[in-house]
């Protein structure tokens, strides 16, 4: 597909360390393009909105904690309508498109862009693309209007339909202008936004006026820089009824286990905050921070001490959780699916037979219940403040892409949504941070092991808190 890195990255300095990290804009290849005022300042619905509009000069700081020494650091544009806009309403010819696993909360985002559009701007075509990337150019589109998404909102999945990789940039701009399509909301992940950076270069290669903003999507919170995805709250509280339901069989016998395997690749937020939100989980088990099963300290030591103790217990499982002890006893098959991801085994199954196994060498009966949620939990409907935070995704990405913005996803950063450029969205993974004081918040909620070595602690350490110059003063004192 090309290179993603390739994103034409605006970095704006200023006093005292101040770094803008902005995103394209199309006056920045585009020449002579007329500007037009925002029609919201018509709209009755923001007529007692005191300021109508973001300063131009707004932004939003990456990193809010600092100390009396430190240099400004990292901001971004912040996002909201602007006074002038580079679409007039009936030149708009919008489309959406969905990519990678499903989410709750998709629908909505959908929704919100339609009815945004059409409400706030006057917009009156808009475009579904059916089967993510590829339908581009291998299916049909679905024509979007307020009364057909009127409510999608209440249903899970996508309308839309999804897919993974297997796209061809180039052929998906041919389909861009030969539909006229000058607005592309690509909703979707890292790979997902790796694949809307090349289609954003090649319009960008072609001279196009085409605004193309993501939203960022992904039920496991791996997406960097923003404080949270979408999905993620309803997916830790549907999470909840799979841990009550181990909880309830595991008392239920004597020396009852219920195991819980929940989503999480390579990071194990969804398992921390569940565990941290039912106050019934006895050992949270998550990628970024490795475990033993036998010898003094092991997972096998803890479980028979605590079925001593309390006569059961309850496990939560992340997916990507002990896949190295897994290549140890089983013959590692390293496969990928479409979008590039190593396909994973099932680690929940796997442990509950080695837990199995051990307590049966050791004579002591057990029972254990294994449950298995995740495509019940990425399947339904997004709750309440999931809702409200798509519309607020929604919205944003409207404002930016009417305001001439592009190459850019919407996000809150401490708070504030904000628009980033896609390189910053791609460049790695969001993880659970071993040496954080959530993790030793759970630690302490659990009574668990940490099952760390020293070691491994001081190269946890390593990775938190790299050399940092915004971080401890150095630029600030350099520049002075």
């Amino acid at each position: 597909m090309g290179n993603p890195n390739d994103t034409h990255a605006k970095s704006v300095p200023g006093a005292a360390g101040f770094l803008l990290q902005d995103v394209p804009h199309f006056t920045d290849y585009l020449d002579h393009l007329p500007s037009y005022p925002n029609p919201l300042q018509n709209n009755p619905a923001y007529s007692v909105v005191e300021q109508y509009f973001v300063d131009e000069d707004y932004t939003v700081t990456e990193k809010i904690v600092v100390h009396k020494e430190s240099a400004r650091g990292v901001h971004f544009r912040r996002a909201g309508p602007r006074q002038k806009v580079y679409f007039k309403p009936d030149d708009v010819n919008a489309c959406i498109v969905t990519c990678g696993g499903l989410c709750p909360g998709l629908n909505t985002v959908i929704r919100e862009i339609v009815c945004g559009l059409y409400n706030m701007y006057g917009v009156r075509k808009v475009l579904g693309i059916d089967g993510g990337y590829r339908g581009f150019y291998v299916k049909n589109t679905i024509t979007l209007t307020p009364k057909f998404v009127d409510d999608i909102h209440k249903r899970g999945g996508t309308i839309l339909g999804t897919s993974r990789g297997g796209h061809d940039s180039v052929k998906i701009v041919d389909r861009i202008q030969d539909r006229g399509i000058n607005q592309v909301y690509i909703i979707g992940g890292d790979g997902t936004h790796k694949g809307a950076a090349v289609i954003f270069e090649e319009i960008r290669r072609r001279g196009l006026k085409v605004a193309v903003a993501g939203i960022p999507k992904t039920i496991d919170n791996d997406i960097p820089v923003i404080d949270k995805s979408f999905g993620f709250d309803t997916a830790v509280e549907e999470a909840q009824r799979a841990i009550k339901a181990a909880h309830v069989e595991s008392e239920s016998i004597g020396n009852g286990i219920g195991l819980v395997k929940l989503m999480g690749r390579y990071c194990g937020f969804i398992a921390m905050y569940a565990t941290l939100a039912s106050r019934d989980v006895d050992c949270c088990l998550i990628p970024e921070s490795p475990f033993y099963l036998e010898g003094k300290g092991g997972l096998y030591e803890y479980i028979g001490k605590r079925l001593k103790q309390n006569g059961h217990m309850v496990i939560v499982i992340a997916e990507g959780a002990g896949q190295e002890l897994l290549s140890e006893s089983l013959q590692s098959v390293d496969q990928k699916d479409a979008s590039g991801n190593k396909l994973l085994q099932d680690v929940g199954l796997w442990i509950s037979h080695k837990i199995k196994e051990h307590f049966a060498e050791k004579k002591m009966p057990i029972n254990l219940k294994y449950i298995d949620p995740t495509y019940m939990i990425r399947a339904i409907p997004s709750i309440a403040s999931d809702n409200v935070y798509c519309t607020l995704l929604a919205h944003g990405a409207v404002h930016g892409a009417m305001a001439g913005y592009t190459g850019f996803t919407v996000g809150p950063v401490n708070g504030r949504h904000a628009y980033i450029p896609f390189n910053r969205i791609i460049e790695k993974q969001n993880k659970v941070v071993i040496t954080d004081r959530m993790w030793a918040r759970l630690l302490s909620s659990t009574n668990q092991p940490s099952f760390l070595k020293p070691r491994d602690i001081a190269e946890a350490k390593k990775e938190k808190y790299p050399a940092n110059g915004i971080l401890d003063g150095k630029i600030l004192k350099t520049m002075n």
